[in-house]
């Protein structure tokens, strides 16, 4: 009833001389183009993963910091809360309690340390060695 084509190839097909430079410039700016538009996608496909890979590493280290900050804010409420409450039950108790728990954080710290008691050079400041420095004798003022 009719005739049915499966394929048709062309083999040895050579245009006119006088197009051949022509012919031969298509194809070869055909195959340019194909390189670039692979080239192009190569590069496309390596950095648009790597920029999301990037940004979705910053916006997961972000949520983590304002977690972390939420957290410690949280936890600083709640340990002030519950030295307001120890503060409400017992005031004096608690005020001399931050205050040599806040002494013994600071005076380690501290170099050189002097201590008068409460009986010590009333109205008179008793004279302290201002020249000698960790057992070394200095001169001039500091």
């Amino acid at each position: 009833m009719g005739i049915k084509i499966d394929q048709v190839q062309l083999k040895n097909v050579n245009p006119p001389e006088k197009v051949q430079a022509s012919f031969n410039e298509v194809n070869q700016a055909q195959q340019e183009r194909e390189s670039a538009i692979n080239i192009a996608n190569g590069e496309y496909n390596k950095a648009i993963p790597r920029a999301r890979g990037e940004a979705d590493q910053k916006i997961s280290a972000a949520e983590g910091y304002a977690q972390k900050r939420v957290n410690e804010a949280e936890g600083d409420a709640a340990a002030f809360n519950a030295l307001l409450a120890e503060y409400t039950k017992a005031p004096e108790v608690t005020r001399r309690r931050l205050y040599l728990e806040t002494m013994a954080e600071i005076l380690p710290r501290i170099r050189n340390k002097v201590i008068l008691g409460s009986g010590v050079g009333e109205g008179v400041l008793p004279l302290l060695n201002l020249g000698q420095v960790d057992g070394f004798e200095t001169r001039g003022a500091r």
